[in-house]
């Protein structure tokens, strides 16, 4: 039986990371030969317990690039956790007849999944999007670190950083600002000082519009707004033809007519066609009482 299975059937729940360090520093280093059979074995005929070999085999190198990351105040047992599926999805892709050793090839699918998880998870918003900030971004915290900076940049510094990434100093300063920016709760802690309540965003970003800040107000002006249009249009129906065009060129249309100017197009009097107006919109409100 494979040594490093051996080692994995003795082993016992784990109660530290100290522990379990240990334990993947107990199993074999595999030599250049045995890699290549177990790769083989793996991708011809699907050998899972040879996958599994090659896996255990490189633990330790995940936990080696884990511990890269434990200053992004990240648990250390999460980064090892997602350094280990970046190792399994390598060890499904690697090749062994490329002729380069698998720690070399899993190196980035291990980063690849720690550097995920480090952005989904160092704030409440996400810190990078695109591929260009997710490098800016961990290259950025290296560079200030480089330069022995905790704080802000100078000026000097930005353009030195954005010259050695080969990024425009802009961008820097961008990310330089979410780096140094804290998430804040919305609407505070209970023990938070008197005083300081109003900084918490509840207070400056509150929509004092009901109408807005309720959905339930919001889905009742919908509802009511619909049955309004809905209903005048039904009603406007049951009107003639002479009754419904008086309506409109004395209530709906931007320019309104006279009672004299429709009195002439119809040849009637302007009595008439106030008679006519009046007659019309008792229609209307008799219609719209139905809704």
């Amino acid at each position: 039986m494979n040594t490093s299975l051996q080692i994995l059937e003795r082993a016992v729940p784990l109660g530290s990371i100290e522990a379990y360090t240990h334990w993947v520093n107990q199993i074999p280093m595999l030599t250049k030969e045995e890699e290549y059979d177990l790769a083989v074995r793996f991708h011809k005929n699907n050998d899972l317990a040879a996958a599994q070999s090659l896996v255990l085999a490189h633990l330790r190198f995940v936990v080696h690039v884990a511990r890269n990351y434990v200053s992004y105040g990240l648990q250390m047992a999460d980064l090892i956790q997602e350094g280990s599926i970046g190792l399994m999805k390598a060890v499904k892709r690697f090749d062994p007849k490329l002729g380069v050793r698998l720690v070399s090839f899993a190196v980035h699918w291990i980063k690849a999944e720690i550097h995920e998880f480090v952005l989904r998870n160092w704030r409440i918003v996400r810190m990078a999007t695109t591929k260009a900030q997710r490098k800016l971004f961990f290259n950025l915290r290296k560079m200030t670190k480089k330069l022995g900076r905790l704080g802000w940049l100078s000026e000097d510094e930005i353009n030195i950083v954005a010259k050695e990434l080969n990024v425009k100093p802009q961008d820097v300063v961008s990310m330089e600002m979410r780096l140094n920016n804290q998430d804040v709760s919305f609407d505070g802690f209970t023990d938070d000082e008197e005083e300081s309540r109003g900084q918490n965003p509840v207070h400056y970003l509150e929509d004092q519009s009901l109408s807005s800040a309720n959905p339930a107000q919001q889905l009742e002006n919908s509802n009511w707004e619909f049955t309004q249009e809905q209903g005048l249009g039904e009603a406007l129906s049951v009107l003639d033809a002479r009754s419904l065009d008086i309506l409109q060129q004395r209530w709906l249309n931007a320019k309104k007519s006279t009672l004299q100017e429709l009195a002439v197009k119809y040849n009637v009097s302007a009595e008439r066609i106030r008679q006519i107006e009046e007659n019309a919109l008792l229609k209307l409100r008799k219609e719209l009482r139905k809704f």
